[in-house]
């Protein structure tokens, strides 16, 4: 495979299609940017077959099973392949997730050539993500049918945030072991591979959270029915007016969640290296991204709302990055930056409750 290829692939092309993404992967150490650009590429790929909604769902599933089966090895057709690509890629809008699509034989060439090690982690990975894709596609109903579905328990949810985000904590960690020999204590590893999972939990419910208005639209309620029952709502309900207010409680609970997953993340980043900073930088951006995000959720009365999401702007992340590259080192004005960000989100939560009193 020509350098020049393989450097689009993993540079200009990774950037477009992965959005706040590139920001870690560039500042990550150089060892880890290979497998971990080429995980992302794969499962951002794998994501997009199974988000073409102008593609049935059950078409869909063969396809995102087709192409797990060509990443794990299973089948070497690339006639296949070719197919799968041209028929997703003629659905897409956005030219980057198309030339993606266009591009899959060169990001398999970039699997082949990692060693056993990393080729065998990303493999693993991108199976556990598709995993959570085929979950969706299995779950709920089709986009254009006008129904709605939640899942039922909080274990579902608790699976479903695994599938699609807690396993990359444990990639992650894997990658920072193989790479960055001494960064992380190797009496830790399991601690720390269970802290990842957490990690990658806690972002998925802010995920979860921030877009359950648009999700309920195209018939996706991730809020568990066994919540929903204990306030006589259900999932067509959270979508008529008022509902933001009587959901509260719902959303407040997988806050409280989300929150004990970040103390997790938190206590993950304060195992690296005081000077690894471009590992700190790679964990802290999205933590302080995510707790800022529940602080507009808990004040947003009407985070139901898809008009009203409670994003953070950019102007917001550009500060965040700012700050958290002077900050990094110091785990003192760290932990008072994580500790004002949560004991504001409790704040907010206590003060709503208080005024439903």
């Amino acid at each position: 495979m020509q350098n020049s290829t393989r450097a689009f692939l993993l540079g200009p092309l990774l950037k477009g299609v992965s959005r706040s993404f590139y920001l870690t992967m560039r500042v990550l150490p150089a060892g880890m940017r290979d497998p971990v650009g080429e995980a992302y590429l794969l499962a951002r790929a794998a994501d997009t077959i199974a988000d073409t909604a102008l593609i049935p769902p059950e078409r869909r599933l063969a396809l995102l099973l087709a192409l797990r089966e060509r990443i794990d090895g299973t089948t070497t057709d690339n006639r296949a392949l070719a197919h799968l690509a041209g028929e997703v890629a003629g659905q897409q809008t956005h030219s980057d997730e198309k030339l993606l699509l266009e591009s899959l034989d060169g990001a398999l060439d970039i699997l082949a050539q990692l060693d056993e090690g990393d080729r065998a982690a990303v493999r693993g990975v991108v199976a556990t993500l598709t995993e959570g894709m085929e979950f969706d596609l299995r779950t709920f109903p089709d986009e254009q049918s006008g129904e709605v579905k939640a899942l039922e328990t909080r274990d579902d949810l608790d699976r479903y945030t695994y599938l699609v985000a807690g396993c990359v904590g444990e990639f992650w960690t894997q990658m920072t072991y193989r790479h960055v020999p001494g960064a992380l204590a190797p009496s830790l590893e399991a601690t720390l591979c269970a802290r990842g999972v957490r990690f990658g939990k806690a972002l998925q419910l802010v995920n979860v959270l921030r877009d359950c208005g648009k999700d309920l639209r195209i018939g996706r309620c991730y809020l568990p029915v066994s919540m929903l029952g204990e306030l006589g709502l259900d999932a067509r309900a959270l979508m008529q007016p008022g509902a933001s207010l009587r959901a509260q409680p719902v959303m407040f609970d997988l806050v409280r969640v989300a929150l004990e997953h970040f103390r997790a993340a938190i206590d993950y980043t304060f195992a690296l290296p005081r000077l690894s900073l471009r590992l700190r930088l790679a964990c802290l951006w999205p933590i302080l991204i995510g707790l800022e995000t529940l602080d507009r959720l808990v004040a947003n009365e009407d985070w139901l709302d898809p008009a009203k999401t409670s994003k953070v702007t950019r102007h917001d992340v550009y500060r965040i990055l700012a700050c958290s590259t002077v900050l990094a080192p110091s785990n003192a004005l760290l932990n008072r930056w994580f500790t004002r960000l949560i004991d504001g989100i409790e704040s907010k939560m206590h003060a709503a409750i208080a005024a439903r009193q």
